[in-house]
């Protein structure tokens, strides 16, 4: 029986942007860790924390490869995850989380919607994206600040849990809207989440594909609203075929980057002819994850 571990080293904030992605360092393995960087306490701007997340308990060399990885580490724990998916526990406790009239809760907390409010109820599950992390937050901020343009074509790439492209389904409930994961098991999340939030059936359509890649995407090209939430690497590989799917003066929300990969993340948009939809690109609050809005004029 396999029993989930997680492995959990200290680092250095150098070390958690330098980090790559785990199909990068580990090619030769069929089931790789999942890896996560998060900053604990704002107060101490260096001190991270690496997380590896196994499917089993990983063995020393394993474990001394990800070491690797963060060479500052001073402490290291490795602990089982029984019965439990390390996704699941990560969104228990769903607190209420509010952009403008949207807002993200769980059943428990369904006292938290106020009449008028756009209300998304999810639960714990196994994707991401519950509004609870900042860059999905950052997200639902700035679609709320769109909620007066009138638009037609939307596209959620990196859909996760389905909130971006549900929470855009009820802000424009006459446009077509699309959400695609490169990961199966998100899109089945995403199309629950998407029944439970009272979204007609087939009102969102959900493709799973990496990027752009897959035919549906394709057909609805130009979108005049495209949102993706996934990694600073992967928004830098697919910034062609995403610019090249927006429409003149439509709008890219761009999140999943630290604050010291934005101006990358942007400038390879600039090179296919997207700039600031503002003079400097929104961020949230805390600063860490900022959410990048772009168009093309």
């Amino acid at each position: 029986m396999m029993i989930p571990h997680v492995l959990t080293l200290t680092c250095t904030r150098a070390e958690a942007e330098a980090l790559p992605e785990s199909g990068d360092i580990f090619p030769d393995l069929l089931d790789p860790p999942t890896l996560m960087v998060d900053e604990p306490d704002p107060q101490a701007p260096d001190a991270w924390v690496l997380f590896a997340y196994f499917t089993d308990k990983p063995g020393d060399d394993l474990v001394a490869r990800i070491r690797a990885l963060a060479p500052s580490a001073h402490s290291q724990t490795l602990a089982p995850l029984p019965d439990e998916d390390w996704v699941t526990m990560s969104q228990q406790g769903l607190v209420p989380v509010r952009a403008g009239r949207l807002i993200a809760h769980d059943a428990a907390h369904a006292d938290a919607v106020r009449p008028g409010d756009i209300a998304i109820c999810l639960e714990a599950g196994l994707a991401f994206g519950t509004g609870q992390h900042m860059t999905t937050h950052g997200c639902m901020i700035a679609l709320n600040r769109l909620k007066t343009r009138r638009l037609q074509n939307i596209v959620d790439l990196g859909t996760g849990t389905g909130i971006l492209a549900v929470a855009a389904a009820h802000l424009w409930p006459k446009a077509k809207v699309i959400a695609s994961d490169i990961d199966p098991v998100a899109i089945t999340v995403a199309q629950a989440n998407a029944r439970k939030n009272r979204i007609a059936p087939g009102r969102i359509a959900m493709v799973t594909a990496p990027g752009m890649a897959h035919k549906a995407l394709a057909a609805r090209v130009p979108y005049d609203l495209m949102i993706a939430n996934i990694l600073a690497g992967p928004l830098i590989a697919m910034a062609r075929p995403i610019a090249s799917a927006l429409a003149p003066g439509g709008t890219l929300i761009l999140a999943g980057l630290l604050s010291s990969q934005a101006a990358a993340v942007q400038r390879a948009y600039r090179n296919h002819g997207l700039v600031p939809a503002r003079q400097k690109p929104r961020q949230h609050s805390k600063a860490e994850w900022p959410c990048l809005v772009l168009t093309r004029r």
